[in-house]
């Protein structure tokens, strides 16, 4: 028989699910304390304010850190886009709820609106990281390529969390991934590896 969660734990599940659906500021901790199955005032010890709720969840959100040494193909940059990609995808799709909650209540929120930003700009870091291991230490073009993937990768996983069941195939990346190596690869003057597929 497994251990039922700690409250707190409780608390947090059942705020991140009633913010995805009905909006922060249209639940009240009544309605989480009735969720998570807690005395309201257990909810007030916790988290003295509902704003402090939302705190809690923006901290939940997984990092976008990937194992370079298991993405980073040296000399290949379209490869190691690709397993890239792949990683961050599975990272962004593990709080796919909590992002969208987040997104929606960044607009009233300043708190949110900078971790969501601060988010970003460690997938910028990420992607510009694999880059020049990618390419060897040539920084030439990676800011801007790790900008503009990051924002596709965003907005990508944004969309993607709206899409109909039956649709659940994330669009392959692969041809815009190899665009962006092989745009790398002119700044440098060398062609790039292609990789079969």
């Amino acid at each position: 028989m497994t251990e039922p969660e700690p409250a707190r734990e409780r608390i947090l599940v059942a705020a991140e699910e009633l913010f995805a659906e009905r909006g922060f500021d249209a639940t009240p901790t009544s309605r989480i304390a009735e969720r998570a199955d807690v005395p309201k005032g257990l909810v007030h010890y916790y988290f003295a304010r509902k704003i402090d709720l939302l705190a809690a969840l923006v901290e939940r959100l997984p990092e976008e850190r990937v194992d370079r040494g298991e993405v980073v193909v040296p000399g290949d940059v379209s490869e190691s886009l690709c397993r890239l990609v792949a990683r961050l995808d599975a990272l962004l799709d593990s709080s796919a709820v909590l992002s969208h909650l987040l997104w929606r209540e960044a607009d009233t929120h300043p708190a949110v609106r900078d971790a969501l930003h601060d988010r970003f700009e460690r997938m910028v870091t990420e992607i510009r990281d694999v880059l020049v291991a990618a390419r060897e230490g040539d920084e030439r073009g990676v800011d801007s390529a790790a900008m503009l993937l990051a924002s596709a990768l965003s907005y990508r996983h944004s969309v993607f969390r709206h899409a109909d069941e039956e649709s659940s195939s994330r669009a392959d990346m692969t041809p815009e991934l190899r665009f962006l190596a092989e745009a790398l690869a002119t700044t440098s003057g060398t062609r790039p590896r292609r990789t079969p597929g």
